[in-house]
């Protein structure tokens, strides 16, 4: 582990920014005007809230920092929102955000410098316990029964034990309140383009030979847009820990869940390696194939996240794999914004095998507990207490959650004669300006938070997932692609197995703590590398089996049975 962190200290650049203002407010420029009319109702809103008493009653508000190891919008430091959750709940959170730098560097920037943000939440949270840098979580979990017992199982919370026996962080996502209202496919897929299909009769796409025969197919007569911009049949997200993007696809092709590193046979409790499987090998086949066909975009290897981003968001890439929360929300509000929404270029899922007739799991319905990271708090806190409470608040506190979410009513959303959430037109492409985002919104994104149902037992915890919202908010190609194919929700577009996982998924979640002080955490360290540096070399070979050859070579080398044997013991402990 100390060579772990020697390494990533050396390579760290400098986080500019990220402690700014710790443990205090920060100063930040002034916030765009708000339209007059929303302007006044939040400010009559927060009014409200205020005569309602709790902390905004005494002023006292604790203003603390968090840093994300992911990619994000700052909000202005005078939003809306998050003064009035400031003046209500007596709490501020000042985020940011990863830039410029990988987890890893940006983690070895803190450990190097050896000061931290109030709350964390890292790729990299075993270098952070080793740094001395966390507060074990255990009493202050203890001291509310009740978030302890709705936010995980005792079997899940044990999952968060470290080897020294303390919890450190809480994953904040993945949990559902009362009655499932899921509507997204939030797991990873084969995405394409709706104008594809509807120019091709919505056809059933079941293959991955049939979806890039439609890509094909769509590109020889549609070469470009409207616009004159040239059309992408398909990109590839490589960077940094992204690579999933291309590497991990052959394990659903296969039609096995997203254990995410290795495959579980149920058949006979053992792990497989889905990168060496049949499976695999067609998928990485077929992306040779396309792209020494010149389908497959020349700069997938090369582009960042960020260049990614602004690629999607230009309407002109028809198809990619990635997971939903990695390009959606930030890709539709774009294409609401500019109007490519309403010319067909929204995504929807499909759950490709490499065979016809074979069953897929590309959607996990059961909530997926991920272990390997989460929101912390750090030794540099100087009131844990309080930023712990605000960490329950956020889970527990219905009204703190719907003003996250949904908003200020009135102004966000309003309510109609049965008591149920909705937006006007208005509200929704408010909701999705950049601008607005940063002066009104404020969801605290990395805090805990609910899908399912509100405690009023009618709404949604989130307005994509109430069914009216979800519905209204489509643009017409989206409608009537989801009419088309008879669906109302995304994850009919995957029509997966519904089954429950074994109390092992997802696999990934051990397998992402794992450290180069053991023969399988040095070979899963080697064989990500080796990954990283083979698979596209892989794509653009001109000889398909010659490039597999000399990547396998490699691989071998990288010892990946440690690995595998490794994985094996822990899944014996589900026996």
């Amino acid at each position: 582990m100390k060579k772990k962190i020697l390494a990533l200290l050396l390579s760290a650049g400098v986080v500019a920014g990220m402690l700014a203002g710790c443990g205090a407010a920060a100063d930040g420029g002034a916030a765009p005007a708000a339209p007059a009319d929303d302007a006044a109702a939040t400010e009559e809103a927060a009014a409200d809230d205020a005569d309602e008493g709790g902390e905004a009653a005494s002023g006292d508000v604790a203003n603390f920092t968090m840093f994300i190891t992911m990619p994000g919008s700052e909000i202005n430091d005078d939003n809306e929102i998050a003064q009035m959750i400031a003046d209500k709940w007596g709490v501020k959170v000042k985020e940011t955000w990863l830039t410029g730098q990988t987890a890893s560097e940006a983690t070895g920037t803190l450990i190097a410098g050896g000061e931290y943000p109030d709350f964390i939440d890292s790729d990299e949270m075993n270098l952070l316990i080793d740094a001395d840098a966390l507060i074990a979580l255990d009493d202050y979990i203890d001291q509310y029964p009740e978030f302890k017992e709705k936010w995980f199982t005792p079997e899940e919370w044990e999952k968060f034990r470290q080897p020294d026996g303390h919890i450190y962080w809480i994953n904040p996502f993945g949990n559902t309140k009362g009655e499932t209202k899921q509507t997204t496919h939030n797991d990873e897929a084969f995405w394409i383009q709706v104008r594809v299909l509807e120019w091709a009769g919505y056809p059933e796409i079941h293959t991955l030979d049939q979806y890039f025969d439609l890509l094909e197919k769509y590109i020889a007569e549609n070469p470009k847009m409207e616009d004159g911009t040239e059309n992408i049949a398909y990109t590839i997200l490589c960077e940094d820990w992204r690579y999933f993007c291309l590497e991990n696809a052959g394990q659903f092709l296969a039609g096995y869940p997203n254990d995410g590193s290795v495959i579980v046979d149920k058949t006979d409790m053992t792990i497989k390696d889905y990168n060496t499987s049949e499976d695999t090998i067609a998928y990485f086949k077929k992306l040779n194939e396309e792209y020494n066909k010149g389908f497959v975009d020349p700069e997938s290897f090369t582009q960042t996240y960020d260049e990614y981003i602004a690629k999607l968001s230009t309407g002109r890439v028809l198809g990619m794999v990635d997971q939903w929360w990695d390009f959606a929300y930030t890709v539709n509000d774009s294409f609401k914004q500019s109007g490519l929404d309403q010319k067909g270029c929204n995504y929807v899922p499909l759950g490709l095998t490499t065979k016809e007739g074979m069953e897929n799991r590309w959607h996990t319905y059961d909530d997926t507990v991920n272990q390997a990271s989460g929101i912390a708090i750090t030794t540099d806190c100087a009131d844990p207490d309080r930023a712990f409470k605000f960490l329950v608040d956020c889970a527990m506190d219905q009204e703190l959650h719907d003003l996250r979410f949904w908003g200020v009513k009135g102004v966000d959303y309003d309510v109609d004669a049965d008591g149920l959430y909705f937006r006007t037109p208005e509200q929704r492409q408010n909701w999705a300006d950049t601008s607005y985002q940063a002066k009104h919104r404020c969801q605290y994104s990395y805090f805990p938070q609910w899908h399912g149902t509100s405690d009023d037992g009618k709404n949604a915890n989130k307005p994509e997932e109430q069914p009216s919202e979800f519905m209204s908010d489509m643009a017409e190609p989206l409608k009537a692609c989801f009419d088309a194919y008879g669906h109302t929700t995304y994850p009919q577009f995957i029509g997966s197995v519904q089954e429950t996982n074994g109390p092992w998924f997802p696999m990934y979640s051990f397998s992402n703590n794992f450290t180069t002080e053991t023969p399988g955490g040095v070979a899963w360290a080697k064989m990500g590398e080796c990954k990283h540096e083979w698979l596209p070399k892989v794509v653009m070979a001109a000889d398909f089996d010659k490039g597999w050859g000399e990547y396998m070579e490699a691989y071998n080398a990288c010892k990946p049975e440690d690995f595998l044997k490794e994985m094996q013991d822990i899944l014996d402990t589900f026996k």
